[in-house]
This record gives structure tokens, sequence and C-alpha cells, in this order.
């Protein structure tokens, strides 16, 4: 292990292995020590079956536009989601001109993606929520259909043996993607592996980060194959490791990682095995949540492309474990209960008691069950043509509120220390498909002064054309990145 680095990444999932990259453009001479407890990147949240790999872009996700009390839609929280996807597609276009991958077709897929409802109620919903989305730019190619014969045209095992006269409404964006974040994972890695000044350690499990009498951060480091401690000293420390950040957030000295908590949720997904169903669908079609169901839980019947095979899941349905990554111990929970969040954990417990009440149900469902729920969207699902696959386990982000004393939130939160020299990335959806928004939007936190360098104010515009610019704003340049984008990822 190299005793001192300008930068330590401690996980190697998409946040790092983004980081990283974005990094070794701008500051070609930088070092880089990146540390992964398992043997291959990418293996956890990032991992395809882990993974919702929707290529999150808003489209379809109708919690990302929330039906106010008064009956207004939100759909600020959409705008910023597809803006920021946007961000992802000019950085992989960018890997690809580059040479960190030959192509990109083994990790994003065209696949559209729509939204189904069904009742007078939800169809109402979906038609404004058409209405205000299609009026913006960044969703103009939106098509809407209550006609039940175009919506089978579309997704024909939605539509076969649905009970008739049901009102029912689609919406579609044909330029949707899937997105295989681990493929993409490992394909930089394996670029970056070979660039000097970058090592990566697998089987290497960090211990704690601790200030350094030096300055900067000591990383403690155990390898799992001979069981030895090693340091190493880091300048700035960028904690990517998924559901274990926030405990090793809780060990470094910093005053903002005061008040986070976390909340563990895994995920189960319907598996189709019959070839011929799996042929017939082409398409992520979202619906809409349970009442009580975190926005992880959204169900959908999804189209995805994993290692070059067309795959088809349903769900996810909700499970509990205590772990904070698939590949973790069961009592990840108990060590993240500190003096200084157990009030907003106990809080913001108090507060989502239908979560809780939702996550009883779930884990009492029979497979019986699951297909029933399955059902209302594929009505002729039969049992023998699905199995249940465990999908990735993830941390809801609990935080210190003044008012409720504590909440928990969907979404990924980054935490960064006061001087810039650690950062934490939080939370969950839509985690990996904003991963290059998100770090592009730490560097000024954490790199103050050469963020602002004209040097790397144009780099940064070489690697995302758009950027700077609000997309949603500025249809022209929508355009023009979306061609570019589209040319160059295969799309």
């Amino acid at each position: 292990m190299v005793p001192e680095t300008d930068v330590a990444l401690i996980g190697a999932g998409i946040m790092s292995a983004t980081l990283a990259v974005i990094l070794k453009e701008l500051h070609p001479q930088i070092t880089i020590q990146i540390f992964e407890r398992l043997d291959e990147a990418g293996m956890e949240s990032s991992d395809a079956w882990n993974n919702a790999g929707t290529g999150h872009a808003a489209f379809c996700e109708l919690n990302y536009t929330p039906e106010k009390s008064d009956g207004s839609i939100d759909i600020s929280k959409a705008i910023k989601i597809c803006e920021a996807f946007e961000v992802s597609k000019e950085f992989w276009a960018y890997l690809v001109e580059k040479g960190y991958m030959s192509s990109a077709t083994s990790f994003i897929s065209k696949i559209p993606h729509m939204s189904f409802v069904w009742g007078a109620e939800n169809v109402s919903y979906l038609k404004k929520r058409y209405e205000l989305l299609s009026a913006n730019p960044l969703f103009g190619e939106m098509s809407y259909s209550e006609d039940p014969k175009q919506i089978e045209t579309w997704a024909p095992l939605i539509m076969k043996d649905r009970k008739s006269g049901q009102p029912v409404a689609a919406t579609r964006m044909e330029m949707g993607t899937d997105v295989n974040f681990g493929e993409l994972t490992r394909s930089i890695f394996r670029k970056l592996e070979k660039m000097p000044g970058i090592t990566l350690h697998y089987n290497s499990e960090t211990l704690d980060i601790d200030p350094h009498k030096k300055g900067g951060w000591k990383v403690i480091v155990q390898n799992l194959l001979h069981e030895q401690t090693e340091n190493c000293r880091a300048r700035f420390v960028f904690l990517g490791a998924g559901g274990a950040t926030l405990n090793l957030l809780k060990k470094a000295e910093i005053e903002e990682r005061k008040g986070y908590g976390g909340f563990p949720v895994s995920g189960l997904w319907l598996k189709c095995n019959n070839k011929n169903l799996i042929n017939q669908h082409g398409a992520k079609v979202y619906g809409k949540a349970s009442v009580g169901a975190p926005p992880m839980s959204v169900p959908h019947v999804d189209t995805r492309m994993i290692d070059g095979k067309k795959e088809l899941l349903f769900g996810p349905f909700a499970g509990f474990s205590t772990k904070f990554l698939k590949s973790g111990s069961h009592f990840d929970l108990a060590k993240s209960i500190k003096f200084d969040n157990i009030k907003p954990m106990i809080s913001a417990g108090l507060r989502n008691v239908p979560l809780t009440k939702y996550l009883i149900e779930q884990l009492r469902l029979t497979h019986e069950d699951r297909v029933e729920a399955l059902r209302e969207y594929v009505p002729f699902a039969k049992l023998e043509d699905w199995e249940l696959k465990d999908a990735g386990q993830r941390v809801q982000v609990i935080k210190k509120h003044l008012e409720k004393g504590g909440v928990l939130e969907f979404g990924t939160e980054a935490v960064v220390a006061a001087d810039g020299s650690v950062a934490a990335l939080l939370g969950a959806s839509p985690g990996a498909s904003t991963a290059a928004a998100i770090m592009f939007g730490i560097l000024p936190r954490c790199f103050k002064a050469e963020s602002q360098s004209s040097a790397w104010q144009s780099k940064m515009r070489e690697m995302v054309p758009s950027f700077g610019k609000a997309l949603s704003q500025d249809k022209e340049a929508l355009i023009q990145t979306r061609e570019r984008t589209a040319r160059t990822l295969g799309l």
C-alpha cells in the first residue's frame, strides 16, 4: 500500500468510479487509492441484479411527481432528475469517445419508459401529469393514451386478459434507457487500473479514518485475505461504500456527521423464467406505489438487459434486514446508532408507522401473494413462470430536523466536511443514474480553488458540454446534447 496519496476512495462502486475519472481527467498527475472490501468492483448496489437499472430520467417514475393535497402536481423533482440524467449520458458519451470502453452497448440499451395506471382517479392524475411534463422540453416527446388498443401495442402483457371497461391510461417515452451500472463500473475501473497513479485494492476493508498529524486523513484498512492492517495518508477522502458509508461517516471526526442515521430496506424481484413472455415485453412499465411504501418499492414490469441477455422482472418487493450491505453484518444497524442520532432515528420511526406496517406486510407475503400482486400488471401471470430473486440492500437516510426531531429522506445526499477534505454519499434512488451530476456537484465544495480555475472549468465543459446550463429551459441545447449522446451511445 502506498503510504501517501492525494485521494482515497472507499468503495469501488459507480460513485467512486465516476469521481475517479473526473479527478483524473481534471488533474492527470493526481494519485488515487481505491479500497474495496469485495474481490471485484461494482458488486453491491451498482450490480445489475441489485440496482433498479432504469436509467432514472423521471420519465415514468410517478413518485417523482407527487400529487399535493390541493390536487396540483409537483414536477420540480422530475425536472431536476431528468436534467441530472442528461449529464450522466453526456459524461458516458465522453468516456466512450476517450476510450474508457470500446462501446456503450455493454452497459446501456434503449428501452421505452412507460407509466401505467387504472381507475378514474389515477387516470385523471396521469393526464394532469402528462400535460405538465410534456409542456417542458425535457419531456416534449412523451406520448399519452387512454385507448386500451394503443396501450396494448406498447406493452401487450399488461393488457392481455385485463378487465374490459376499466379506465386505463399510459404515458410512453421512446428514448428511455436501461443501464447496467455494474458493467459500467467495471469497465471504468479496468481502464483506471492501467493509469499511472491509480491503485485498486480489493479484499480491503476500511476500518476507520482519523485526522492525520501531518494534515489530511489516516485511512486504516485491513486486508481480508491475510488480516494485515495498514494505514494510508490521504489529503481527500470520499466515502462511496453504499450502505457501509454511514458507519464510516460516523467514525470520521467531522461536525457534519452528527444527526445522521439510516434505515435499511432490502428488495426482492419476481424474475420471469418464461422466454416467450420475456420476448413479448419490451418496456419499463411503472405504476403507483402502495400507501406507505417507500419510493424504491414503486412496482414495475421491467425489461432489463443483463450481461447481453434480455430479462423480465417485477417488483421490487420490500424485505428487511439489519444489514447495511448485501454482504454486510447483521450488526450494521445497531453499530450505526450513536448518541448524536438516536433522537432523530426514534423520531423518524414514530413518524413512519405506515412504512413499518408496510414492511411487516411485505415480509408476510408468500410466492402466491407476490404473483397475485403481479397480476394487477400482468393479469394472466402464472406461478410457474416466475421465481423469487434477491435484489440489493438500501439504506435510507435519517437526518436531524429542527421541528420534527428526525425525518426519513428518500433520495441521495452528499455530506461534506467544512474544509472539503471528506465527502460521503448517503441514500439510494435515483443514486447511480445521477452519479455524474452528484460528483460534479461536490467538486466546488471539496476542490474549491481548482474548480474555479479556467482550466478545470474548460475541462468540465468538455466532459459535459451542457455544464452550467439548465436544459429544461434551453430547448436548442437539449436537442444538441440528446442527438450527440444518442449517436455516441448507440441509442
